[in-house]
C-alpha cells in the first residue's frame, strides 16, 4: 500500500494563497498516478489535478487550470498543490490520492483526465487537510 498524510490547510481571507503538502510512503513503485480532490459538506468528491508517477506530467481540470499548480520534490516523496486566489467556493477538505490501477499504465497522457479527476480510480487515500476561505 502507499500511505499519503497531507498537511498545509488551514483558514485564509479571499484572494490569498496555500499550498498544500502530500508526504508519500510506502510502496511508492506501485502507484501510476498521484492526484489531488476535494470534497465540500455535502457535497461529492471531486478531482482537479494529477500528476504522472514516472515523468511528472501533470493535468488540470478547467476549473483550477489558472489557479492552481501541482508539483513534487526531486526524490518524488511529497507532492504539492499550491493554490492562488482562493475564494470562499474553495473551501472544502482537500486529499491527496494515488491509484494503482492498471488502467493508468496504458492509458496515454492525454486521455487522462476524465479517469484522473473520478474517485473511482484511486485505491490509496490520506485523511485530508481542510481549507476554509472566509470572504
Amino acid at each position: 500500500q502507499v500511505q499519503l498524510v497531507e498537511s498545509g490547510g488551514g483558514l485564509v481571507q479571499s484572494g490569498e494563497s496555500l499550498r498544500l503538502s502530500c508526504d508519500v510512503s510506502g510502496f511508492t513503485l506501485e502507484y501510476h498516478v498521484i492526484a489531488w480532490f476535494r470534497q465540500a459538506p455535502g457535497g461529492e468528491r471531486e478531482g482537479n489535478t494529477c500528476m504522472h508517477r514516472n515523468d511528472g506530467s501533470t493535468y488540470y481540470a478547467d476549473s483550477v487550470k489558472v489557479r492552481s499548480t501541482m508539483s513534487r520534490d526531486n526524490g518524488k516523496t511529497t507532492v504539492y498543490l499550491q493554490m492562488n486566489n482562493l475564494e470562499p467556493e474553495d473551501t472544502a477538505l482537500y486529499y491527496c490520492a494515488a491509484a494503482t490501477t492498471h488502467l493508468f499504465a496504458v492509458l496515454s497522457w492525454d486521455q487522462v483526465g476524465p479517469y484522473c479527476t473520478s474517485r473511482y480510480y484511486f485505491d490509496n487515500w490520506g485523511q485530508g487537510t481542510q481549507v476554509t476561505v472566509s470572504a
